[in-house]
């Protein structure tokens, strides 16, 4: 089915699931955030968010809380705001507290090498979740940084690559096909991460396509949709729009929609939303991520007794419309 020929009616219900599902997710996260101001009675363990206006970063928020709390633990979750600054004056006052442990989503992998640093010289055991530590480019996802007792993430380059496999089954084989690439923001890792997966998935299928165009989507449906515009408007005969996040290509797929274009759409991540344009075809596929499963794992990762794996993960497959329901959003 192609966007084009999408009910209107299917459409309005696709938008109404994906704003219940934020408004839970949400009010979870704020729900986790406020109680951990005022609980008492059981060891205090800190989250530093990118920014709990994210679904993604805010489900990590509720399973680190939700998991805090079956153990008898205190989560206190502070919100960066995607303000790095603010992010590292959060991890000062999370040691001032002297929290049990640490667990850092952080807004700039580069940087919080140092704050990885001063959280080791003050005692504190320290996790990183959902990015790495350290320069991306030169550092592999399970080469954990020292001073962590764990890294918890999807192994982001392999996210990429499993969209690049997904990818190789929607485009077109007898002739190149034409792909353009909906970024992150700056400075994430996941940026070059799941680009370098995502060449490497096509390249090992060997098709021939050329990335004739890149452009950041900020990680939002806004972002999303202003980029696509922006390449079809250019190059209207776009094959396939690859989003690094599922918030984005939720917005292309209405780009690509208004355009009457054929272009094919992978996202990563397994939001609910996406799921939902899967099942109603305004999505081809995405890889399917559980953000509430890494905020449990970086919260045990913290709080066992004994020495675990130092780098984390869970499987994480694509999927389409006849594999969807393997993949449960979390966010």
């Amino acid at each position: 089915m192609r966007l084009r020929a999408i009910p209107v009616a299917l459409w309005a219900l696709v938008v109404l699931v994906a704003i219940a599902s934020l408004v839970m997710l949400r009010h979870s996260a704020s729900a986790g955030t406020a109680a951990s101001a005022v609980a008492s009675g059981g060891p205090r363990y800190g989250l530093s968010s990118v920014g709990l206006s994210y679904p993604f970063a805010a489900a990590i928020a509720k399973g680190f809380s939700d998991t805090a709390a079956r153990a008898g633990a205190t989560a206190v979750i502070l919100d960066a705001k995607g303000d790095v600054q603010k992010q590292a004056n959060d991890i000062d006052d999370l040691v001032a507290q002297k929290v049990k442990g640490i667990a850092i989503m952080p807004l700039d992998s580069v940087v919080a090498q140092g704050w990885v640093d001063r959280i080791g010289r003050a005692g504190v055991p320290v996790a990183a979740v959902a990015a790495l530590i350290g320069d991306p480019k030169k550092r592999r996802i399970d080469d954990v940084y020292p001073g962590l007792v764990a890294l918890v993430s999807q192994d982001e380059v392999a996210a990429g690559e499993a969209a690049g496999t997904l990818a190789v089954r929607l485009l077109p084989r007898d002739r190149k096909a034409r792909i353009a690439i909906i970024e992150g923001a700056a400075g994430f890792p996941e940026v070059e991460q799941r680009a370098r997966g995502f060449r490497q998935g096509l390249a090992k299928a060997g098709i021939k396509y050329e990335i004739v165009a890149s452009q950041p989507g900020d990680w939002t449906a806004e972002g999303g949709e202003a980029a696509c515009q922006n390449i079809l408007a250019a190059q209207p005969d776009i094959d396939m729009f690859f989003n690094e996040a599922d918030d984005m290509v939720i917005g292309c797929a209405r780009a690509v929609r208004a355009a009457g274009s054929h272009a094919r759409l992978i996202g990563v991540g397994g939001s609910k939303l996406a799921v939902a344009s899967i099942k109603a075809g305004a999505v081809d596929g995405t890889v399917c991520f559980k953000p509430e499963a890494l905020g449990a794992l970086a919260f045990e990762a913290l709080h066992q007794k004994t020495a675990g794996p130092r780098f984390r993960t869970y499987p994480i497959p694509a999927v389409t419309r006849a594999t969807v329901g393997e993949c449960v959003g979390q966010w």
